[in-house]
């Protein structure tokens, strides 16, 4: 080894005991999240789960993977980093139960430059949060330091969860003319969008620290309201009821979304005066001087997730979700002809 410079891993930018340290600490917000099937959890080299530990005879697997898009940038620049956790998971997640799919399992994937173990804790542990209020298990996932990708500071995110349902439980189903759509209220923007919620921010001149024109906080933290996790009163609907379809509202809006689930032939028609548009979506509305049929089309404006169900089975649906916590307003029906009609006025 005569003349080496002794240069170490670490000296290149990666600390690989803080690596180590960071998962020491996370351990237990992961192993808070354990469910039935999980078989292993952090510390190997992949994560164990047992299907017919978790309840299943004929399992069909569904997986989904997201981000939490700019939404990070103002977490970043605010230093509020509690909720995007939760953010990630609830991409995920709500996307599976619009299959049909319990989610079991959940990785995340955490980027950054240089590892700021407080930071990243801080996160991962919001993701421990979100999988639990999910039910589903925080079994694994990567923490990648790689100098020079990102500026000091910055961090990205990715997220994969992976869920079950039994052959045959596939959802959308038997959609039919005349069935119901039953939303559901969000929580705020939840984690769309936000390129244009940052451009809105910019033109106002109001700074993240601000107090937020809309609501009792600061702007940025009023802005970075998680996702709303729609698993378990969506589950408790399945489990109830013969639901026939599930939309999560992400990007696209009521627009795009809505058509996902309805077969060919068939669109729906939505009264906007059904519900009453949140104030943080009137501000932006009036601050970006955004039309109507941008906002639904970008935002969720409100209606975080549908549902669909048989007229007759409408008002006992919306019972079972009332008392599993959400907000429910009577949208509209799905009508003959493809796409989204809209009645009413939403801004």
């Amino acid at each position: 080894m005569t003349g080496k410079n002794g240069l170490t891993y670490a000296d290149a930018g990666v600390d690989i005991d803080a690596g180590n340290a960071l998962v020491d600490r996370i351990k237990p917000a992961a192993a808070a999240t354990k469910r039935s099937g999980v078989m292993s959890g952090l510390g190997g080299f992949g994560g164990l789960f047992d299907l017919r530990a978790a309840g299943y005879e004929d399992p069909i697997l569904v997986a989904a993977t997201d981000g939490v898009g700019t939404k990070l940038r103002i977490a970043i620049d605010t230093g509020v980093m509690t909720g995007v956790g939760v953010d990630l998971v609830a991409m995920c997640v709500n996307d599976l139960i619009c299959q049909g799919a319990e989610p079991l399992f959940f990785l995340d994937y955490f980027a950054t430059g240089k590892l700021d173990n407080d930071q990243a804790a801080t996160v991962i542990e919001g993701i421990a949060a979100g999988c639990k209020g999910s039910g589903c298990a925080l079994i694994g996932g990567e923490t990648a330091e790689m100098p020079g990708m990102y500026p000091a500071g910055d961090f990205d995110l990715a997220g994969f969860a992976v869920g079950a349902m039994e052959r045959g439980a596939d959802l959308p189903r038997d959609v039919t003319e005349g069935d119901v759509l039953l939303g559901l209220m969000s929580d705020g923007v939840h984690s769309n969008g936000y390129s244009l919620v940052r451009r809105i921010v910019e033109l106002s001149g109001l700074s993240w620290d601000a107090p937020a024109p809309f609501a009792e906080t600061t702007l940025g933290e009023a802005l970075l309201t998680p996702t709303r996790l729609y698993v378990q009163p969506a589950l408790a609907a399945l489990r109830a009821h013969p639901v026939r379809g599930l939309i999560h509202v992400t990007g696209g809006g009521l627009t795009e979304n809505t058509p996902r689930a309805l077969p060919e032939g068939l669109g729906a028609e939505i009264d906007l005066n059904a519900w009453d548009l949140p104030p943080v979506f009137k501000w932006l509305a009036d601050a970006g001087g955004i039309a109507e049929a941008e906002m639904l089309k970008t935002f969720n404006a409100g209606i975080g997730m549908v549902v669909i169900v048989p007229q007759s089975d409408a008002e006992a649906t919306a019972a079972t979700l009332t008392q599993a916590g959400e907000t429910v307003v009577q949208l509209g029906r799905v009508t003959a002809g493809e796409g989204v009609r809209y009645s009413g006025s939403l801004l």
